[in-house]
């Protein structure tokens, strides 16, 4: 019988509820465990594939077609399970299928309210996306108070009560500011939060605390006795300079232990030797590659949150930082004017025979020496890989290391 675990989160958005529930899940799938993750989203739109980047961010598309949220690329990069369309769905599909039951005359011509048929219609997609897996981890978007994610909450509240307390789990991500001019950590916002969530009946069983620094002990002591929480259900977690850094953050404040405890899996115990080496990769890189990514989206780093994750673990894999600078493709057509009058104009005519290269020359341009000419042209045809797709969308990558006139080969392909 597959086991719940509800990740929520407070007080306000981006707190990092992907990869805290992308974090816990590679824990546990380390122990042991097959595991996979689901993320609800309230918006009301049927998928994120028409919506505008700046709103929502990148889309990812997975294996099977569908337009998902761009957490799922975080679990993918966390997990080795693959998303499929059933571990995102929103509320617009929730509704669209309850609506389409009601006009086939499903429910018999009774009156179609949220409880309990809007409620029961989200806890079968859950199910259906927790097929075969030992523990499942359901990220619930949105912030607990917002009227969007009620139906949600609702739902795995009546999955608790149904399926346990041995068989689902709650965990709740907070925040605790550092107010500078009191020069303290201020607990109120997760109170309040908390007493949000029991309100419509729902205790955590774990909270974590997202700050700019460690939450010292006396302050999640008290914490844990306003909110009703274990003092070591009580885990600080405060920025770090990678991502990859979390599950170790995680595992050495016991989550996955109290979380095995509440659901009462008995497994082996944890190895995150994969995560060290990738973080030390991270720290210790031996040379530098640098990447020109040419986009519409350019100043939302999130609409190409896969592509720029892709490269730095290629970049990873052989050892090399990876910096990428963006290049707005709206203006690529000025700054070729500009430098053409400028100089480089023999690099720039050889680069605009090629039709497929036309748009992207521009981006080249900050990276010419002085004098470059042929010469440099044909390295550059040699050397540089570059993807496009349909979307008004290019990125070039520049394979040159830091200290070296030598140009390295391509070591891994993204998929657009």
């Amino acid at each position: 019988m597959t086991k719940f675990v509800f990740v929520t989160g407070g007080v306000v958005s981006s707190l990092g509820k992907g990869i805290a529930a992308a974090s816990l899940a590679a824990i546990l799938e380390s122990r042991g465990l097959k595991v996979t993750l689901i993320k609800l989203d309230p918006y009301l739109n049927v998928d994120p594939g028409t919506m505008s980047p700046f709103q929502h961010g990148e889309v990812f598309v997975t294996d099977d077609g569908a337009e998902t949220d761009l957490d799922l690329g975080h679990y993918e990069r966390f997990i080795t399970t693959r998303m499929k369309r059933s571990n995102n769905f929103t509320a617009g599909q929730i509704y669209k299928s309850v609506l389409e039951k009601e006009r086939r005359g499903d429910y018999l011509g009774k009156t179609v309210q949220v409880i309990p048929h809007v409620t029961n219609e989200i806890q079968e997609f859950v199910k259906r996306g927790a097929a075969e897996v030992d523990v499942a981890i359901v990220e619930i978007g949105g912030t607990v108070g917002d009227i969007e994610s009620l139906p949600f909450l609702e739902a795995v509240r009546q999955m608790s009560l149904r399926l346990g307390p041995t068989n689902t789990a709650f965990v709740h991500l907070t925040y605790v500011p550092w107010i500078a001019a009191a020069g303290e950590l201020k607990t109120k916002p997760t109170q309040h939060t908390v007493q949000k969530l029991r309100e419509i009946g729902i205790q955590p069983d774990v909270l974590l605390c997202r700050a700019d620094r460690p939450v010292p002990d006396d302050e999640r002591d008290k914490i844990s006795l306003f909110t009703n929480v274990l003092p070591h259900g009580v885990i600080s977690m405060w920025d770090v300079d990678t991502i990859y850094k979390v599950p170790r953050l995680l595992h050495e404040q016991g989550l996955d232990e109290l979380i095995c405890m509440k659901l009462q899996l008995l497994t082996r115990p944890a190895d995150l030797k994969r995560w060290d080496t990738l973080v030390h990769e991270v720290e210790h890189p031996q040379s530098t590659v640098k990447i020109g990514m040419c986009g519409k989206y350019t100043d939302l780093s999130d609409s190409y949150k896969s592509l720029n994750e892709a490269l730095r673990h290629a970049g990873i894999q052989n050892h090399a930082r990876v910096e990428i600078d963006y290049v707005d493709a709206e203006t690529l057509t000025e700054l070729l004017d500009r430098e053409e009058n400028q100089g480089h104009s023999d690099v720039i005519e050889l680069l605009l025979k090629y039709n497929d290269l036309k748009k992207i020359a521009g981006s080249l341009l900050p990276f010419l020496p002085e004098g470059g000419g042929m010469t440099f042209f044909k390295v550059i045809k040699n050397s540089l890989t570059i993807f496009s797709s349909q979307n008004s969308f290019l990125f070039l990558t520049w394979f040159k290391t830091e200290g070296s006139n030598d140009l390295i080969k391509p070591v891994a392909q993204s998929r657009i």
